[in-house]
This record gives structure tokens, C-alpha cells and sequence, in this order.
């Protein structure tokens, strides 16, 4: 079993930094879903996913149940419905341009109803 959830957490891990780049492909339920597997199956691997400089700080407040920054929700939001609004414009199937936009507004709904906000205090 740990082979397989190794297996996984690999390839979620190429798909949620092949997310950065390619619109439509979600970043996020990739790298949680990778942290998951590798909680189970390698700490070695959930080690280096908490600690990594580029997503690391993200995946360690989400799984503390700190959440998303507002700053970081607003970005995401950005990016997520220009790429989208960019793939409706493009397709020409009318089911697709459906399809989109519903999952376009569940993540939208899971991202602000359901994922806490992190308030960051300055001083």
C-alpha cells in the first residue's frame, strides 16, 4: 500500500506544479492530495512537501486549519477564473463552457465558504 500511495503522491506532485503553468489543471488538490499520501506512506516525502520553499508555508497552515490567506484566495480566484474565462472563450462545444463554469463556482464556493481565512496581524 505504501508503494501505491508513494505512486500517487509522485504524480499528484507533477500535476500540481504542472498546474502552475497550464490553466484549467488545479495546483491545490494536487499538492493536498500528494501531502496526504506521503502523511501515510513516506514522512521523509511529507517532510520535504511541508518544507518546501515555494508551496511549503501553504500546505503546513492549511493542514494546521489556519486556511488561505485573503490575499492568497483573491490571487487564486484571479488566476483561476482568467484562465477559465480564457478556455470558455476559446471552446466551442457549449457542454464544455458548462462544465467550466460549474466547476469554476464550486471551487469559488469551497474556496470562500469552506476554507477558513488566515488573518495575518501586522504590527
Amino acid at each position: 500500500m505504501k508503494i501505491i500511495l508513494n505512486f500517487i503522491g509522485i504524480v499528484a506532485v507533477v500535476l500540481g506544479v504542472l498546474g502552475i503553468f497550464l490553466p484549467l489543471l488545479p495546483t491545490t488538490p494536487f499538492l493536498l492530495l500528494a501531502s496526504a499520501c506521503f502523511a501515510r506512506a513516506s514522512p521523509r516525502m511529507h517532510g520535504w512537501l511541508r518544507n518546501n520553499r515555494v508551496f511549503g508555508k501553504y500546505l503546513r497552515d492549511y493542514e494546521n486549519g489556519a486556511g488561505i490567506p485573503l490575499r492568497g484566495k483573491v490571487w487564486i480566484l484571479i488566476f483561476m477564473w482568467g484562465s477559465m474565462s480564457y478556455s470558455i472563450w476559446r471552446t466551442e462545444l457549449p457542454w464544455v463552457r458548462l462544465l467550466i463554469m460549474l466547476i469554476g463556482t464550486c471551487v469559488t464556493i469551497y474556496l470562500t465558504r469552506f476554507v477558513p481565512t488566515m488573518h495575518i496581524n501586522k504590527k
